[in-house]
């Protein structure tokens, strides 16, 4: 066999034998995540929905890209809370030198608790390098007496007093206990978003986690009219 038809062979043969693990994999992740929800009595849609890119399109990281969409969804109440979480995907292009265009996938987990009333926006982030050029173009964050939660953390908002109501100590012993978090508040919505899929046992801790910064959120931000 002529040397370029052999390796045309073996790629597509491991184009086919991705596909067919990625095909596998997904189908495990959707029955592993219909369990779990029948565990916790909420909801399960496996399905492509892409009318929540616009509803949650207010957060930062569900507003990148095209081709947005949730699936793996589930919603209900837990804990007392309305929830929702999901997998969610969006694109992004580049072009070579040559022009020929690339199409990127991004995954995130995201994981939503409805607030019962609306807030500004507040974005609490890990400190990178990301953060630390945007403020050399003037996107400040706000400094906290801690400085080792302002090392740890870069926070956002237009709301500087709403900021402070947010972080105030147990709040910040909190998250520099779980420096993995990436908290966003905006209108109704309390948001917690990790890039890449989380493995199906991490999804109830994870809810469990924003349930313990919903209850680190004072009274009376509740409370003022």
């Amino acid at each position: 066999m002529d040397g370029n038809i052999l390796l045309i062979v073996l790629f597509a043969a491991i184009v086919i034998a991705a596909l067919v693990f990625g095909a596998l994999a997904a189908r495990r992740r959707r029955q592993a995540l219909a369990g779990l929800a029948a565990r916790l009595g909420l909801r399960f849609d496996p399905d492509a929905d892409h009318g929540l890119a616009g509803q949650f399109g207010f957060l930062d990281k569900l507003a990148m890209g095209d081709n947005r969409h949730a699936f793996n969804v589930l919603s209900g109440p837990f804990r007392g809370h309305e929830i929702m979480a999901f997998d969610y995907h969006y694109e992004t292009h580049s072009t070579d030198s040559k022009g020929n265009r690339t199409t990127h996938h991004h995954y995130l987990s995201v994981f939503i608790l409805f607030l019962p009333r609306s807030f500004p926006e507040l974005r609490i982030v890990r400190e990178g390098w990301f953060s630390k050029i945007a403020q050399v173009f003037g996107y400040d964050d706000i400094d906290f007496e801690s400085a080792e939660f302002s090392r740890a953390f870069c926070v956002r908002s237009k709301d500087k007093k709403f900021a402070y109501d947010v972080c105030h100590t147990r709040m910040m012993e909190y998250l520099l206990a779980n420096r993995d978090l990436s908290v966003e508040i905006e209108n109704r919505a309390l948001a917690l978003v990790f890039e890449g899929q989380l493995s199906p046992q991490r999804i109830e801790s994870n809810l469990a986690r924003l349930l313990e910064i919903r209850s680190r959120l004072p009274d009376y931000l509740f409370t003022k009219v």
